[in-house]
């Protein structure tokens, strides 16, 4: 019995002496602190990432929009195609299809001009493309345009607003994207980014408020 006792309490002298498994086990006890970590920087890298390719697609939508040149011919009375809006629109939903832009994301479309006569600024034609359910925070092409409704003075949230000149027009984007975390809501619960571009018209455009259609139906409407 004492011998037992002795080789037992040798055993527990030497497991205190050998220090061969603690490096494995702080590693054991900082691995999931480790993990954490890196999940948490995963996530907001990849935040960061699509808040930038967003911002970049409203001012890729804003850039070609306003590049969109009409015939020049004075017997053509409507401004750009519908066909050219939409391969504008769809331009935005391929730049953002690998983080399913299509199904996550909305683009608004805005050409804001001054009324000839009233001098007020108005929306004169509006367009959408993308699932996610949203309308433009500043009004519509009917009801909401400038003309009817509240007055429009200017479009942006930003310091600088979009003021259209005479006889000329503001291609103004609005760009939404809802956001899941890559770890569900382990660090970020679902998020609505917002980017707003907006580029002075720089083609041949027709201004007059009214034409009939305003846009020419050649091609399929993406209607909001």
């Amino acid at each position: 019995m004492i011998a037992l006792r002795t080789r037992f309490a040798g055993f527990l002298g030497r497991l205190g002496r050998n220090q061969s498994g603690v490096a494995f086990l702080e590693f054991a006890l900082l691995f999931p602190i480790l993990m954490f970590l890196g999940m948490y920087g995963i996530e907001l890298a990849r935040m960061s990432m699509i808040t930038m390719r967003v911002s970049q697609i409203a001012l890729a939508v804003a850039d070609n929009a306003s590049r969109m040149e009409q015939t020049n011919n004075s017997a053509v009375a409507p401004t750009v195609t519908e066909a050219d809006i939409t391969s504008v629109l769809i331009g935005a939903t391929k730049e953002g299809a690998g983080f399913n832009f299509a199904g996550n994301g909305r683009v608004v479309l805005t050409s804001l001009e001054k009324h000839p006569t009233s001098s007020k600024q108005y929306i004169h034609w509006q367009r959408c493309i993308g699932s996610l359910a949203k309308a433009s925070k500043y009004g519509n092409e009917t009801t909401l345009n400038g003309i009817n409704g509240p007055t429009i003075t200017s479009l942006g949230s930003g310091a600088t607003k979009a003021i259209a000149p005479d006889n000329m027009g503001v291609m103004f984007v609005e760009v939404y994207y809802k956001y899941s975390g890559i770890f569900g809501a382990m660090f970020v619960q679902d998020t609505v980014f917002k980017q707003e571009a907006a580029y002075i018209v720089r083609d041949i455009r027709d201004y007059r408020h009214n034409q009939t259609p305003v846009v020419t139906p050649s091609g399929t409407k993406s209607g909001c």
